[in-house]
């Protein structure tokens, strides 16, 4: 496996958070209004998440026989101009060699996009750049489940995910945001009040905006 190289690397002020590309491959809007309008909003789903991750990050290095476990590792890429915190990082001693596994950890269950598969390979991207090594796969653990599912980091998934963050800096470049379509999954979205999905018709939101302005004159 070759790592592209790239002319120009960003600097830091140009780095997007690991994060970004979850919430892009869920909804690009929902990245948008989250990476560049700065809008968030917890809800059930992001608090059990943060309690969760909480209880991860507080556990610290561990090392058992011929494996030692680092959490909360800061990882970067210049090249690709992101940059994030693993959960953690399975440093296994084999003979000879030494593996890496990154492993993110998960309150629910596995999910129907890629969005964790892009995330975990993108700190695999970092982790190899910062240490000048290979990473084959990564793990991610579902608390629901109780169960660890092994990802591999094929050339597709290293594409799609480098496609990804080439996408996610456009849009923080050029702040434009897509505008908001309804679908079934914006009900477990935190940002649903904010974004207004439902509202995205020209007419239904004139509405919407002459309705705020007669119940504003109305108590004012």
């Amino acid at each position: 496996m070759e790592i592209p190289e790239r002319s120009v690397m960003y600097s830091e002020d140009q780095y997007i958070m690991i994060s970004a590309l979850q919430h892009y491959v869920f909804c690009p809007r929902q990245c948008g209004l989250i990476h560049v309008h700065q809008l968030w909003q917890e809800n059930h789903f992001t608090s059990k998440g943060n309690v969760f991750h909480e209880r991860v990050h507080s556990e610290e290095c561990e090392t058992r026989k011929e494996k030692t476990t680092e959490r909360g590792l800061i990882i970067v890429s210049k090249r690709l101009g992101i940059s994030g915190k693993t959960d953690a990082v399975e440093f296994v001693d084999e003979k000879d060699s030494k593996t890496i596994l990154p492993v993110e950890y998960k309150s629910g269950k596995p999910k129907h996009d890629k969005s964790d598969e892009v995330q975990l390979c993108a700190q695999a991207l970092c982790l190899e750049e910062m240490m000048n090594v290979e990473i084959e796969r990564g793990a991610l653990f579902y608390g629901e489940t109780k169960h660890r599912v092994y990802i591999v980091f094929s050339d597709e998934l290293r594409k799609e995910t480098e496609d990804i963050i080439s996408k996610v800096h456009e849009m923080v470049e050029s702040g434009m945001v897509p505008p908001p379509k309804y679908e079934k999954k914006c009900s477990s979205c935190s940002l649903n009040n904010l974004c207004m999905p439902k509202l995205s018709g020209s007419k239904r939101l004139k509405s919407y905006i002459e309705e705020i302005y007669s119940d504003y004159e109305e108590t004012s």
